[in-house]
């Protein structure tokens, strides 16, 4: 567990260097954004009541994204 928590904080830090972390919609492809798990990094450390709570919905949501694609792939590699 330690070790896959180390892997998704190192991912996480080299997509936030690779997108250039910036908290906004952006108008080109080339801009700079901040993804889901960067924001939950980034924020968590001082958030507070509702803050807190939206980060750890955004969390759930992830986790529900994530779930569906491994179901999915599952499906396909079961019917390959």
């Amino acid at each position: 567990m330690i070790l896959g928590v180390g892997r998704a904080i190192g991912e996480t830090m080299a997509v936030i260097m690779a997108a250039r972390n910036q908290a906004r919609i952006p108008d080109s492809i080339l801009k700079g954004v901040r993804t889901l798990t960067a924001n939950i990094v980034i924020e968590m450390g001082y958030a507070a009541d509702l803050h807190r709570e939206a980060l750890i919905a955004t969390g759930v949501v992830l986790f529900v994204f994530i779930l569906g694609i491994n179901g999915l792939f599952n499906m396909v590699k079961k019917n390959a």
